[in-house]
């Protein structure tokens, strides 16, 4: 089972580690290069933690020709105007739980009432009532680029004294030095150019503050994989350390999350799968240069091809609702203790 939890890793040696929580991603190869600073942290909840020392040989990318209908900031934006009815109460609850939520903030070291929160592509403000906890509200903004998930943010008590922006992922409205912490989740799989989204998170950052952005995982099934290259973007995980490391960030960690119920199984990717932080190390801009945006959304777009692709997304979509069921049913008739 070992071969299906890390996509690309196909010859973990583990071994037992006196670290409590923390696994080593030691000199894997990215692009044929090494990885300095980065550590991998896996948060099962079935056995002790493990230290991982890989030898592993990862992934090739994807091809550009893959699809990903709703990986579009149009597509998006109807798409969760619809999600946002039941995005709290049917979507959730199989994907991203409070216990997840809460293990997957942890590495952004949210220690101090009084810091700059940016939360980005915040949505419905599930993942704010978690910073919160540690944040005073006032202090904490919400950005999302859909006004239908921010209406239900802000039906939230706990939320009313956060500040509430329509924007851009890929185009922040901060000034360069602005937040101690920027926290993202559920939001890059929609980004186009997801390497512009950490280069602003790296931008928007103070001296020492730290990103941590929490997505989706690339899955190994052949079927999901399928499925989640026509619906959204779902990065492996030597592609988020890549990101984090060419936007400059340092100290780069990975944590792994996960339903309960999934009993660690990756093989069909997952919708929230991954916490990564990163430290900012210097003042000002990323040293990272980019060219023009990949998507310009005041450009028109042919109304037939944008319902086409709206409603093949969708479609993939529905898949993912169904697997967490699939994987809890599993989980009900399979013995502790045993692999699903």
């Amino acid at each position: 089972m070992a071969s299906s939890l890390l996509n690309g890793a196909e010859n973990l040696t583990f071994t037992r580690g006196i670290s409590r929580k923390e696994l080593g991603f030691c000199g894997s190869g990215f692009s044929g290069k090494q990885l300095p600073q980065v550590s991998l942290i896996s948060c099962t909840r079935l056995a002790k933690t493990n230290l991982v020392t890989p030898k592993c040989s990862l992934s090739a990318s994807r091809p550009a020709s893959q699809p990903r209908f709703i990986q579009h900031k149009k597509e998006a934006f109807w798409f969760y105007r619809f999600l946002s009815i039941v995005y709290d109460h049917i979507i959730n609850p199989g994907h991203w739980t409070e216990d997840m939520r809460d293990e997957a903030l942890e590495p952004a070291d949210l220690y101090d009432r009084n810091m700059l929160v940016v939360d980005v592509g915040g949505g419905t403000g599930f993942t704010t009532l978690g910073i919160v906890k540690h944040v005073d509200a006032k202090n904490v903004t919400i950005l999302d680029q859909s006004p239908h998930q921010l209406a239900k943010a802000k039906e939230k008590e706990p939320l009313k004294e956060c500040k509430f922006i329509e924007g851009d992922a890929e185009d922040l409205p901060f000034s360069t030095d602005y937040a101690d912490r920027y926290i993202s989740a559920g939001s890059i799989e929609y980004w186009p150019d997801p390497q512009r989204g950490i280069r602003e998170a790296y931008r928007v950052l103070k001296l020492g503050g730290k990103a941590c952005v929490i997505g989706p995982v690339y899955p190994t099934f052949w079927l999901s994989r399928f499925f989640a290259d026509v619906w959204m973007l779902f990065p492996k995980e030597e592609e988020y350390i890549g990101w984090f490391q060419k936007a400059g960030f340092k100290d780069v960690q990975l944590k792994r999350i996960g339903p309960k119920w999934y009993r660690g199984v990756r093989r069909h990717g997952l919708i929230m799968g991954c916490s990564v932080t990163g430290v900012k190390p210097a003042s000002g801009d990323s040293p990272l240069q980019l060219g023009p945006k990949a998507e310009d959304v005041s450009k028109p777009v042919n109304p037939f091809v944008f319902l086409l692709r709206f409603i093949l997304g969708a479609m993939a979509a529905t898949y993912y609702v169904l697997v967490p069921i699939y994987m809890w049913l599993k989980d009900q008739i399979v013995p502790k203790g045993r692999p699903i």
